[in-house]
């Protein structure tokens, strides 16, 4: 299973689930320390900003970070959980875990998988550009885009409570 959180919840959430691998997407955020019990070759961190299209100063999501998740993904072994943290829990972080699933389960249902995150998480509200990725990379042709668009946008939150999304 899948357990996604903030920055801020990190630590508590590897510990309370027994994650062993880490997935850690932040921007300028250079103040993160590993969780004990997560080796550093567990722990993938992906510098990137939320945004969706090029802003001066920041970095966008592209090919290259989603790439590097399907492969993490792919060759995590699933023993442990597994925790897709960003600094607020709802963007870049829902995004991955999505496309996590999506990676690790070929023939499951997108829009299925959109409505388990949407009740895992009320302010879920993925980072389209990650999806949309994810969707090229994996050959899902627009159904991972279009799922996520029937979600809409989560609740607003100043932060998300960290949540489970399971993979099957």
């Amino acid at each position: 299973m899948i357990h996604v959180c903030s920055l801020a919840r990190l630590h508590e959430t590897v510990e309370h689930t027994g994650a062993r691998h880490v997935v850690s997407l932040l921007g300028d955020e250079s103040h993160l320390v590993r969780p004990r019990g997560v080796a550093p070759e567990n722990h993938l961190r992906l510098r990137l900003h939320d945004i969706s299209a090029p802003l001066d100063g920041y970095i966008m999501p592209g090919e290259e970070h989603v790439a590097d998740l399907i492969r993490f993904v792919r060759g995590w072994d699933r023993r442990s959980p597994l925790v897709v943290q960003c600094y607020l829990g709802i963007s870049r972080s829902t995004a991955s875990a999505y496309a996590s699933v999506c990676a690790l389960n070929p023939r499951r249902d997108e829009i299925g998988i959109a409505q388990a995150l949407r009740r895992a998480s009320p302010t879920a509200t993925p980072n389209i550009r990650i999806v949309a990725l994810a969707d090229r990379l994996l050959g899902r042709d627009g159904r991972m885009v279009a799922a996520i668009e029937t979600i809409g946008r989560g609740n607003f939150a100043e932060q998300a409570a960290p949540f489970r999304l399971d993979l099957e």
